[in-house]
């Protein structure tokens, strides 16, 4: 067996994989450490704004946000959301989920001012988040009639 080393991506991948593992199980601990050594070889390897990189910021932003650590989560989402945008542009759906989930966070923290903005930026997000989840409902539900 080929050893890749730590900043190979598919390393890297791995790293980011069970991070979302431990996340699932609730360990926010473990899934932050690992979060964070994909976050650091993939800025390395590939740069601050790369999907990939982005990613793991999201997901460390969403232990922050189930964490109540607001300040911290907002400061996330919102380097990932300019990463995306510049990336992948306003319309991908990489960036519309990032959006979104900072919407959710502007909502529970209540700041209005800010949450109205950016729905006027992204004012189909809401709809394109919900079309998306039906859509995955579907095939679920397709996949279990092809079951019986």
């Amino acid at each position: 067996m080929k050893v890749l080393g730590e900043d190979h991506r598919q390393t890297l991948m791995s790293l980011h994989i069970l991070g979302v593992a431990y996340e699932v199980l609730n360990n926010h601990e473990k899934a932050f450490e690992y979060y964070e050594r994909a976050l650091k070889g993939h800025e390395t390897l590939l740069g601050k704004n790369y999907p990939s990189t982005l990613a793991s910021v999201v997901n460390m932003a969403n232990i922050y946000d189930d964490l109540d650590d607001y300040g911290k989560a907002e400061e996330l989402y919102q380097r990932a959301l300019e990463g995306y945008e510049a990336q992948l542009g306003k319309e991908h759906s990489s960036t519309k989920d990032c959006a979104w989930n900072l919407m959710g966070y502007l909502e529970k923290s209540g700041d209005g001012k800010r949450l109205a903005k950016l729905k006027k930026a992204y004012p189909h997000v809401d709809e394109d988040i919900d079309d998306e989840e039906e859509s995955e409902e579907d095939e679920s539900d397709g996949e279990e009639e092809g079951d019986n």
